[in-house]
């Protein structure tokens, strides 16, 4: 073949390959645009005061940015409050950052330490995974009496109708305004939009500096990352999950998204408080979530931006965060701190006080085997979880 012949042939399909590339680009920046237009929007929403009854609560009320996208709406009573006088949600508020890594609900297969193979919960949004997606799970706080309070999807539809950003919504979404069902739809996707932007997953906590070699811990912080990670004495890391090797932050989400039955002892904050059964009150019927064995388990949630927070466990028992690492370190060694009715678990419904986790570090130790911590050990935990905290803008 001449030179001539196989010029043109190769010169046409570097041409094409452009137009592909081109193409491509077209595309990627055209959904980059969608997706910082929408997430744009869904950071009103977010704001929206207006979208509670009564008026004045929006979602960044219980899940303030200062806080990391967590807090008690100004309860001081380690669960939010609701938008109306008087009234609190059930549980405590989680933190929305890092959603975009949560999977969707289901059981798998794992080997246990005897080798026997066992069914394990894993992933899903709330305490108890009953939602699978952050735009269905938006609805849930919108009309929940306790929280948002609207009753009903036409509420929500027709608020959304009067905001100044309705315009813009109406763009985004030209027909689900006029239906309910498609109006809240398309704010869940809004929402999600907002809560799955970069900036909800920064990744710029000092741990992340450590892991990729641009921060150093102190003697404190490196002593409780040590502690940390001790399977054989203290457990955090075993569901609080985290790779220091890598210098991939993705790698160390302290979460296995699993489920556990830890006992937090009863919030005394709370004059009354609903029975709460946990997982086993989701409902699915391709999972066997209801059966009486789930029940009293709730999904470990990550320790990022932990220092940040009010409150913790489910049930807002605990305002400090040295309180917490010395529950988990002396729950087995001196329950009657924890406990101080004299009935142990009392916060757990007395028929599934049996399946509280007995059985691995640290909650099968002894009384005599003394803390799992001492009160120099539990400062340096929590020094290192400090170093948990992303700068958030």
């Amino acid at each position: 073949m001449s030179p001539r012949r196989s010029y043109f042939p190769a010169r046409a399909a570097a041409f094409f390959v452009a137009l592909l590339w081109a193409a491509c680009a077209t595309r990627a920046s055209a959904a980059e645009s969608l997706n910082a237009r929408r997430a744009a929007l869904g950071r009103q929403i977010f704001f929206d005061a207006n979208l509670s009854e009564p008026r004045g609560t929006s979602c960044a009320s219980c899940h303030d940015p200062a806080l990391g996208f967590a807090g008690d709406h100004g309860s001081g009573a380690g669960v939010a409050a609701g938008s109306r006088p008087g009234v609190f949600a059930r549980r405590n508020t989680p933190s929305l950052l890092y959603l975009k890594f949560v999977p969707k609900f289901r059981f798998y297969r794992e080997d246990d330490e005897k080798h026997a193979l066992e069914s394990e919960a894993y992933g899903g949004f709330f305490w108890d995974g009953r939602a699978d997606s952050i735009a269905a799970l938006v609805s849930q706080p919108l009309l929940n009496p306790r929280e948002m309070n609207n009753g009903s999807l036409a509420r929500i539809a027709e608020k959304l109708g009067r905001a100044s950003y309705a315009p813009a919504f109406r763009r985004e979404f030209p027909r689900a305004l006029g239906d309910p069902e498609a109006a809240v739809a398309a704010l869940g996707a809004l929402l999600e939009a907002f809560l799955t932007a970069p900036d909800m997953a920064p990744f710029s906590s000092k741990y992340d500096g450590y892991i990729r070699g641009t921060a150093k811990f102190n003697a404190q912080e490196a002593e409780g990352l040590r502690l940390f990670k001790d399977l054989g004495r203290v457990g955090c890391a075993k569901c609080h999950t985290l790779d220091d090797r890598s210098p991939v932050p993705e790698r160390s989400m302290f979460t296995d998204y699993g489920y556990e039955a830890v006992a937090a002892p009863r919030n005394r904050k709370l004059a009354a408080r609903d029975e709460d059964r946990g997982l086993c009150e989701r409902t699915d019927a391709s999972n066997p979530t209801s059966s009486d064995e789930w029940c009293i388990s709730f999904r470990t949630p990550s320790l990022r931006n932990v220092a940040l927070r009010r409150s913790f466990m489910h049930n807002g028992a605990f305002t400090s965060l040295r309180d917490v690492v010395s529950f988990y370190a002396t729950r087995a060694s001196n329950p009657d701190r924890w406990y101080p009715s004299g009935t142990p678990f009392d916060d757990t419904p007395a028929p599934y006080r049996g399946l509280v986790n007995l059985s691995v570090v640290p909650y099968n130790r002894k009384a005599s085997d003394g803390p799992a911590l001492n009160d120099a050990e539990i400062a340096s935990v929590v020094a290192f979880l400090a170093t948990l905290t992303d700068k958030l803008r």
